[in-house]
């Protein structure tokens, strides 16, 4: 009888934080793989633990068939202080874990979504015990570290880039959420053969709903889902509802999520006097977003205005293209691109108020026929590019 294949996955976020990782090691369980989980303390995005877990409570879990290990790592807060800190205690906890853990897998996958050096940890544990070792970026570093702190300095980024280098030399194997990462990650002299474009895709559960309740039909509901960050540029969103109150015009933006930015957004609405125009609902679990999208008449994605985001393929892009919504986007590059291949939606130039306001204006004055024609090449485009199975099993290969 085979042995059953062992995979590591080191994630610093992971269940219940809502990270499509979550999904890929349940299906890899499903798949018959043995799966052991070694992530943090679940504190993203508020900054603090979530009720239930902390340095004593749930260190050891085991959800949909695998094993979570939660190393010790200090919240996120809310400052760049705090974020720092948080970064460098998973790494610092991660290589005492390398040191003394007796698990030994078959390979090592690094699930990267910022910070990269959660990806030391797994470097070290797959040299240690000489086995492959797999990394999967979503966030491109040291780029991302700039955007995000603001530091520009070399003394800074330049140690940071030769980290990122150490990492990339030492994985067997490099995937990338997008063809423009791919290529970013090969300039820094990564061989072209060892990085490879894997796109993200949607699970299950994010599929077509119908309407559920009754919605007011003269008012047009633009959602938008996830991370309140200082990244995905939702400051122009007050302007543009302050332009469309002018023009009378009866939109309401349903923002679905959490984040550090979330304070100064709410700042910019009052500002801007359209607090009636916004509905903040916090964070809700992945599994009733496909309903709060089925009750909006589109979906909304935008960057910061950063050469790094025309690179970038967000998550929500897929999700919102499985569950077949027309798309607004202040957004260029890639998804530009796959939102105009798709025929799905209108892309404005980011920070471009004006023409995001006349798209939403157009959009919301479109005949619903045309809108759903949208929807249904949304989730064609997905179907086709996007396939659970056919990622899974493209990964599955190298196991």
């Amino acid at each position: 009888m085979q042995k059953q294949k062992h995979i590591l996955v080191l994630s610093q976020y992971f269940y219940p934080e809502p990270f499509r990782i979550n999904d890929m090691c349940t299906e890899w369980v499903k798949r018959g793989y043995k799966v052991t989980v070694l992530t943090g303390i679940p504190n993203y995005p508020q900054g603090k633990f979530y009720d239930g877990y902390g340095y004593t409570k749930k260190r050891k879990e085991n959800w949909n068939g695998m094993e979570i290990i939660r190393i010790p790592l200090i919240p996120r807060g809310n400052n760049a202080i705090g974020m720092i800190c948080n970064y460098l205690s998973f790494v610092v906890s991660g290589f005492f874990w390398k040191v003394f853990t007796r698990i030994k897998a078959d390979y090592v996958f690094m699930y990267e979504v910022s910070p990269m050096t959660q990806a030391l940890v797994g470097v070290w544990y797959a040299r240690k015990h000489k086995i492959p070792c797999y990394l999967y970026v979503q966030d491109l570093w040291p780029e991302n570290v700039e955007i995000v702190t603001g530091i520009h300095s070399k003394l800074v980024l330049g140690p940071i880039g030769k980290m990122v280098d150490y990492i990339y030399k030492r994985c067997d194997k490099i995937f990338a959420t997008s063809e423009s990462f791919v290529k970013e990650i090969v300039n820094r002299g990564v061989p072209e053969q060892k990085v490879e474009f894997w796109p993200q895709y949607a699970e299950e559960f994010y599929r077509p709903l119908v309407v559920d309740g009754v919605k007011e039909d003269e008012e047009f509901i633009v959602t938008f889902t996830g991370n309140i960050g200082v990244a995905q540029g939702l400051d122009i969103l007050p302007k543009v509802a302050a332009l469309l109150k002018e023009q009378a015009c009866k939109v309401k933006f349903n923002i679905v999520g959490d984040g550090r930015y979330r304070e100064e957004f709410e700042k910019n609405i009052q500002e801007n006097d359209v607090s009636e125009m916004f509905e903040l609902v916090g964070r809700k679990p992945a599994e009733e977003i496909p309903q709060i999208l089925a009750n909006s008449d589109a979906a909304f994605l935008s960057f910061m205005d950063n050469p790094l985001f025309e690179k970038t393929i967000p998550a929500k892009l897929q999700s919102y293209m499985a569950c077949g919504m027309p798309i607004i986007a202040s957004a260029s590059g890639e998804s530009k691109r796959i939102i105009e291949e798709a025929g799905c939606g209108v892309c404005c130039p980011i920070g471009n108020v004006k023409d995001l306001a006349d798209s939403i204006l157009e959009m919301s004055r479109m005949q619903e026929n045309k809108r759903c024609e949208l929807g249904k090449n949304a989730r064609k485009y997905c179907e086709e590019h996007f396939d659970k199975k056919t990622l899974m099993d493209y990964i599955e290969k190298y196991f």
